[in-house]
């Protein structure tokens, strides 16, 4: 399931590359999160559960719609325009390291440990390798783009901590899923609608850019909110976040396929070093050394 997940999320960075070829932002952002929720509130309904009431519960999902899905979509899309969907996917896999740091000023469950700073720092110096000095140095459309993709990854950080209030609401995951992707849809479609004008288009999408979307719904969307709830029933949030180090691998091997995407020394150094942050920062590669740990801390998970 995790193998198949990293598929399917890493493929939404290869979809949104051909679709920024033909499609504005927004519009992309509109589409998805509208057929999206469409096809999960049926889902929930189907399997007999049902969309919660309250407007307690409808404000969260407002929230989650927002920092969730819309913001960090429309950054990743308008980022996919000036940079390669493989760096992209790499950058997006920092969401991590901005989500302990977040948790330590807003709970008091999850604080700051010296394995976590130490990853913090690590995969933030792979930003910075990827990003390059030139970038560093001055802003232009390349850094700008990749600095969306890390505010980007910052928003999914914080709605990883927001969203735990549903466990405290009572609401399973897959309402969840699709109470945030409507909010989502209630707030993309006024947006698209006034900016994009999409009926003012002057050309058809064409049967790659069709497919792409329908490959953004039902597999980066749909598909992988339902895999992604039953990793977490089923063997707990520490091995889901394993699947931050594998969508950037699909999404770089489909870029380098299809795409024809070059990755550059300074690309590979630094998601290197991201993922060396990334597993510092999990405590896994000290576990590694002392197995004895090791086999204590699967048996608790």
């Amino acid at each position: 399931m995790l193998l198949a997940l990293s598929i399917v999320w890493g493929g939404s960075f290869f979809f949104f590359k051909i679709l920024v070829a033909e499609l504005p932002v927004l519009t992309i952002v509109m589409v998805r999160v509208t057929a999206a929720a469409i096809l999960l509130v049926g889902i929930v309904y189907l399997s007999g559960q049902r969309m919660p009431r309250s407007r307690q519960a409808w404000i969260a999902f407002g929230m989650m719609g927002v920092f969730n899905n819309v913001l960090p979509f429309s950054l990743i899309i308008w980022g996919e325009m000036h940079i390669q969907s493989g760096l992209a996917a790499i950058l997006n896999a920092t969401s991590p390291l901005f989500s302990v740091v977040l948790a330590h000023l807003w709970t008091r469950q999850e604080r700051l440990t010296p394995n976590r700073v130490a990853g913090v720092l690590v995969g933030l110096v792979g930003v910075g390798v990827l990003m390059g000095a030139k970038a560093l140095a001055g802003l232009n459309l390349t850094s700008l783009a990749q600095l969306a993709v890390i505010v980007a990854a910052i928003s999914y950080a914080w709605s990883a901590i927001y969203a735990r209030r549903f466990r405290a609401l009572g609401i399973p995951p897959l309402p969840m899923a699709a109470g945030q992707t409507v909010m989502a849809a209630v707030l993309a479609a006024p947006l698209a609608l006034l900016i994009d004008r999409p009926w003012t288009f002057s050309h058809t999408p064409s049967l790659s850019a069709w497919g792409a979307l329908a490959g953004l719904i039902v597999l980066s969307t749909v598909l992988a909110y339902i895999v992604y709830f039953r990793i977490l029933a089923s063997a707990g949030a520490t091995n889901a976040l394993l699947v931050t180090f594998l969508s950037p691998v699909s999404a770089l091997v489909l870029g380098a396929l299809i795409l024809k995407e070059r990755l550059l020394l300074n690309d590979v150094l630094g998601m290197l070093l991201i993922f060396t942050g990334l597993g510092v920062m999990d405590g896994r590669l000290f576990r590694m050394f002392r197995p004895h740990a090791a086999a204590a801390d699967i048996s608790r998970e």
